[in-house]
This record gives structure tokens, sequence and C-alpha cells, in this order.
């Protein structure tokens, strides 16, 4: 399935805020996406950030690195130990400033540092 399929699953603001995501990852960051866990993950050297849906017709953009970036007051754990994300339910409560300052910082640390697989003890 593509990333493309998986967005005409969707509707409303779910399908909105999925398409403005999308676009704005492959043509302004050129970010590259692939279905990975039944939902959109984007990559550069390694995994960046992906797209969840969530109830109540929202969209949880997630960083997967979120553990090494500076903090972002608007980024949520949700008790993750290396994702955080934020929940979006509105095309127009998109805090577009400050997901493109976490992008440009999780996109040079995926330039600069490479990703490892910590594993558990």
């Amino acid at each position: 399935m593509s990333v493309e399929d998986f967005i005409l699953d969707f509707e409303n603001e779910q399908e909105e805020i999925l398409r403005y995501f999308h676009h704005y990852f492959t043509s302004d960051l050129n970010l590259f996406p692939k279905i990975r866990f039944k939902i959109p993950f984007y990559y550069q050297k390694s995994w960046i950030c992906y797209l969840n849906p969530i109830k109540g017709n929202g969209i949880e953009l997630a960083f997967t690195r979120a553990n090494e970036l500076s903090s972002h007051p608007i980024l949520q754990t949700k008790g993750r130990k290396q994702i955080a994300g934020i929940d979006i339910f509105h095309i127009k409560d998109i805090p577009h400033q400050e997901i493109e300052l976490i992008l440009q910082e999780a996109i040079l640390l995926d330039e600069q540092v490479k990703y490892s697989v910590r594993k558990k003890k």
C-alpha cells in the first residue's frame, strides 16, 4: 500500500491533515514516504517522523528520535522513552513555526548522528 492509498482511507479533517503533511514532507523537505507498522513514516537517512491517526478524528505527528532533540514544549511523550508527538485535530490549529523548527532539528540530527537501535537490557 502506498502512502497516497493510505490517505484515501480517511476523510474530513484527518484526510486534510494527512494530505497537508504528506505534501510538506515529500515536496518541501524531500523526505521519502513509506508505510511501516500500517502508518506513513517519512525518511531521509533514517526515519524522521510519522503520521498516526488517533481517536477523535485527529492525527499525531510523532518524531521517532525526540529523545535526542532539544526540549520542545509542544511535544508529548505519552509515556514513551524515545518518541514524542503532537496531536492535531484541525488543520487551522497546526503550529507551523514550531513544527518547522522541530523538523529542521530532526533532519539535522538525521544527517549528523547515525541512528542506532538501542537494545533492551
